[in-house]
């Protein structure tokens, strides 16, 4: 039985990792739930796993969350702070990361100074703080199984090869809901078409990273720190049926692929029963219904957010941890009908140009430089 504590409960990753669980019960056992604002949702979740506690961030909330869970035995808390108290409890065993952003830092951070098994699917963690906080896992022996679809493919092909030396690993992209279209037509996206993925059902912030290619180049960033590569060993291919969810090439000239319908379920699934593969009732993979795999170069012209998370992927430091946190004020002004999609370009270049290089940032260098870069995104934007 392992004790699960699920760090983002309400959200997409969340509710289907619960999923996961529900058909599991006599191999999971639910620790730990959190939220931001879904009082509700939270408090359903809470009465139907029973967990040992939860975490409300939302302060305002938290008496509405406490009325409601007053007949159970479950502790409930609020607060942002108190997401690195509950990360830091010894009564769980996984920790599924999937806060949104640059919150999920700190739990994540505590989580593995704990020792803990992480089950990453907050891409940030690694994104804005990718040295230290694998040198932590190192240190306190805190494995790390990657979540998202892409990460976890390249983990499934590298399983059984860890003498075989890697020369590429190569991550597919849909290229979103506006694969082949150019800066005259996406002048005039709004929210809601941003919202519109082909393939597969994220949350917002995702789907439009998605739309814009940034989620990509920020995937490219964490496999670095992932996979302990260098930065030109990492590829991007655009793959619209997003049947292959990312290959590994050897030193032989070998690759290996991972395939599977478009359900995140599945790599939920395999980082909670590693190194076991639990069986399913998931959709069976049909190739009948695939005759053709198609594969193209990414657009770096049109969709200059790849190109950009490139640049900081070749020039480490703080760099990666300022386009993440311009990223993250953009994205959200755009959802609020702020800002047009190809002002998050701009704003997030901009940002990158403004803000001080460190080359060797602590964790402190880190916050101070992820706080700096929302200001000065903010301030562009006018917020």
């Amino acid at each position: 039985m392992k004790r699960v504590a699920i760090f983002g409960s309400t959200g997409s990753i969340g509710t289907q990792a619960l999923d996961v669980i529900r058909v599991n019960r006599s191999l999971f056992e639910v620790e730990v739930l959190t939220a931001h604002t879904n009082d509700e949702l939270l408090v359903a979740q809470a009465l139907e796993f029973s967990p040992n506690a939860v975490v409300i961030v939302d302060e305002s909330k938290y008496t509405k969350v406490k009325s409601a869970l007053a007949s159970t035995d479950i502790k409930v808390f609020a607060g942002e702070a108190a997401l690195e108290e509950v990360a830091d409890f010894d009564t769980y065993d996984i920790m599924i990361a999937a806060i949104v952003g640059f919150a999920g830092l700190k739990p994540t951070l505590k989580a593995v100074q704990k020792g803990k098994v992480i089950a990453l699917a907050n891409k940030e963690t690694l994104v804005v703080a990718g040295d230290i906080v694998m040198q932590k896992a190192l240190e306190h022996k805190a494995p790390i199984i990657p979540v998202d679809s892409e990460h976890s493919a390249i983990f499934q092909c590298l399983v059984g090869e860890s003498r075989n030396p890697v020369e590429r690993i190569i991550l597919t992209a849909s290229g979103g809901p506006f694969l082949g279209k150019k800066p005259n037509f996406l002048v005039n996206v709004k929210r809601d078409h941003a919202l519109q993925h082909p393939n597969w059902s994220m949350g917002a912030k995702i789907t439009v990273d998605s739309a814009t290619l940034m989620n990509k180049g920020l995937e490219m960033i964490e496999a670095k720190w992932l996979f302990n590569l260098r930065p030109e060993q990492i590829e991007v291919i655009i793959h619209p049926q997003s049947v292959i969810h990312s290959m590994v090439q050897f030193e032989d000239g070998s690759i290996k692929a991972q395939m599977g319908y478009p359900d995140m379920k599945l790599p939920i699934q395999y980082a909670l029963g590693f190194p076991e593969r639990l069986k399913n009732d998931f959709p069976r993979f049909n190739f009948r219904k695939y005759p053709n795999l198609s594969f193209e170069e990414p657009d770096y012209k049109t969709f200059r957010n790849l190109g950009l998370a490139i640049e900081a992927l070749q020039a480490g430091g703080n760099k990666a941890c300022v386009l993440n946190a311009a990223n993250e004020i953009a994205v959200w002004a755009f959802l609020k009908n702020r800002i047009g999609f190809l002002d998050i370009t701009a704003v997030v270049e901009k940002t990158m140009a403004a803000i001080k290089y460190i080359a060797r940032p602590s964790l402190q260098e880190y916050f101070d430089s992820d706080a700096e870069a929302r200001n000065f995104a903010a301030t562009l934007i006018k917020l």
